[in-house]
């Protein structure tokens, strides 16, 4: 599944050959995704100029004056910009021909993602739950402390949590709390602030050289070029089970912690 750096590395791709640009036409192939492709996008959308396009946790929010389209890349979803003279693809589902004959693309071979609407000064209610962003000024050295208060479940599910803060997937939870040095067994609601201070930095760095490093290699992650995205792992836990720590020399161990793979070194976390 596309993590926040991957949508990010995304957005980020998307925007300059997006941005103030006319909506020509929408073609929606296969409504049915996680929910239906609202009909009314046909409509209206149709001429209508691109603001800027933004993200929230995992969504991509491209932005008109009437409003915000809400895309979330689900489990193997992808957006592209390609020509529109293109041959459409399969599991192509959604297409904005756009005024300089180049199309906007949402491929979703599995169908969990989403295209959804939202009007001016409303709010989806899939947005409203959301926790604050890791790299804002929001998620500060008091937030995780004070949301842990009274939390029974590790710390790993905990920080993945998206009430708590978002876009902390399975890889960067694991890799995030080996930084800390904070085992995933630990109690959320027993873990001291000082701790939680360090894990609020590691998350934030671990997050960022993500996003520096175009985030981590999805075998179905494409760019917005439409082309397979390898991007360089940088992992320090996550994936190498039984092979030697970076910091210690012992042992990573995987263990499964609410039927999810966690990887962490026994020596450097507890």
């Amino acid at each position: 599944m596309p993590e926040l750096p991957e949508v990010e590395t995304t957005r980020r791709g998307l925007e300059p050959l997006i941005t103030d640009r006319e909506i020509l036409s929408v073609h929606i192939y296969r409504n049915k995704l996680r929910w239906d492709i609202p009909s009314h996008l046909s409509s209206t959308l149709k001429n209508r100029i691109i603001k800027k396009i933004t993200r929230r946790a995992k969504y991509l929010l491209i932005k008109f004056d009437l409003g915000e389209l809400v895309m979330h890349l689900g489990m193997s979803g992808s957006i592209s910009v390609v020509p529109s003279s293109e041959p459409l693809k399969k599991h192509e589902h959604f297409e904005l021909k756009l005024d300089n004959s180049s199309s906007i693309r949402f491929n979703d071979p599995r169908r969990f993602g989403s295209i959804l609407w939202q009007k001016p000064n409303e709010m989806l209610s899939l947005l409203k739950k959301l926790g604050p962003e890791p790299l804002s000024y929001d998620f500060d050295e008091n937030s995780l402390f004070y949301s842990s208060i009274g939390k029974s479940k590790n710390i790993k599910s905990f920080i993945m949590d998206s009430s708590v803060v978002v876009g902390v997937g399975n890889i960067y939870a694991s890799e995030s709390l080996f930084l800390a040095g904070i085992s995933p067994k630990r109690q959320a609601g027993k873990t001291s602030k000082k701790r939680y201070i360090i894990l609020t930095e590691s998350i934030k760095k671990v997050l960022s050289d993500a996003i520096n490093n175009g985030g981590t290699t999805l075998n179905d992650f494409s760019n917005v070029d439409g082309n397979p995205g390898y991007f360089s792992q940088v992992l320090n836990v996550y994936g190498r089970n039984n092979k030697p720590c970076v910091m210690c020399n012992g042992n990573i161990k995987k263990i499964i912690q609410n039927q999810r793979a966690t990887y962490y070194c026994p020596k450097c976390q507890h």
